[in-house]
């Protein structure tokens, strides 16, 4: 994971010297290591961090059309107006993370945009946001070190991961060329 940090930071750092406002998306495999990337980012530069997480589809939303959908496992649509559209534009906005708990949308979290702004979680290069990055990271895992790191989380979730979250990412990654279209591919 080192390694990795010193790819980013030094790409940040070159983005930072040219420009005023930048925003980074990490994408990447379950258990690649995105949510520490973007953790360890966070603890040296000021900056936003924007969990895809946050934007879970909503009860409504979880029909067999959408889960049949390419990187339809998402909510994309309101990921792009509650976070990346006012964040392009420099504009303080709020948005609702999706609470998995309760299966419904949280308090309001309010956002003022940084010079650095990171958006980290698989589907965070969706083509639906057209090209909003000025850095895009792609972590992967081989398949072996990533079901010992599923192992190693809530037993409750191992099915789901292996038998849907796992193949919707898949899918997603291949039908949308995401490898191709990263800057840092790690």
């Amino acid at each position: 994971m080192e390694k990795i940090l010193e790819t980013a930071k030094h790409q940040i750092n070159m983005l930072l010297e040219e420009k005023n406002f930048v925003i980074v998306a990490i994408d990447g495999k379950c258990t690649s290591g995105k949510t520490t990337l973007a953790s360890q980012l966070a603890e040296i530069y000021d900056c936003n961090v924007f969990h895809m997480d946050d934007f879970f589809l909503r009860p409504e939303q979880r029909t067999p059309e959408r889960f049949a959908e390419v990187g339809g496992n998402v909510d994309y649509e309101r990921f792009n107006e509650e976070v990346l559209i006012p964040l392009n534009a420099g504009q303080a906005f709020s948005y609702r993370p999706f609470d998995c708990s309760t299966f419904s949308l949280a308090d309001s979290i309010f956002v003022t945009p940084k010079k650095l702004n990171i958006v980290e979680g698989t589907y965070s290069h969706h083509p639906h946001f057209g090209n909003p990055y000025d850095l895009k990271i792609l972590l992967t895992v081989d398949e072996n070190t990533q079901r010992q790191r599923i192992l190693e989380r809530p037993a409750f979730l191992h099915k789901r991961f292996f038998e849907e979250w796992i193949p919707m990412e898949n899918r997603y990654f291949r039908g949308f060329d995401i490898p191709d279209r990263c800057d840092i591919l790690v």
